[in-house]
């Protein structure tokens, strides 16, 4: 923005405000989103190297981790059978190079995701700063006005 603004009354000033606060929570939300993109494309990687992993296994032993940070050790009977979760709760059987391949696709789904996100939230920004912008050069003006009276 340029420096050869308009005048800003209260009330655009508070309109403003009111726009940035939003703006500042949808920020959060895309943050989140973008937290969870990764977290599930972490957790993806982490299965495909367990996967890999458990084909190479001599005894197939692997650690199960049963939850509360509690993990056991157990003995798959058919490494190359996967069950795979595919959404809405639907679960299907496959074969440990198939459940790979899923988890790399999915991979690919969530980093595109993850990309759009992160250009919506840099958009976002950029509106916030120029918001920012319009506010400070308010205050200035009415501090300016204030002055001069």
């Amino acid at each position: 923005m340029d420096n050869t603004m308009q005048p800003i009354d209260q009330r655009e000033l508070m309109t403003l405000q009111h726009y940035l606060k939003e703006y500042g929570q949808q920020a959060e939300i895309f943050m989140s989103q973008l937290e969870l993109l990764e977290n599930g494309r972490m957790e993806a990687h982490a299965a495909i190297e367990a996967l890999e992993a458990m084909l190479t296994s001599e005894d197939n032993t692997v650690l199960l981790q049963i939850g509360g940070g509690a993990s056991v050790r157990a003995k798959v009977l058919e490494p190359e059978k996967v069950l795979l979760a595919i959404g809405a709760e639907v679960v299907v059987e496959r074969s440990n190079s198939d459940a790979i391949e899923f988890l790399k696709e999915r991979i690919i789904e969530m980093e595109a995701s993850q990309k759009k996100v992160a250009e919506t939230l840099d958009r976002l920004r950029s509106q916030m700063n120029e918001i920012n912008q319009r506010i400070e050069s308010g205050y200035q003006q009415s501090m300016a006005e204030q002055e001069a009276e």
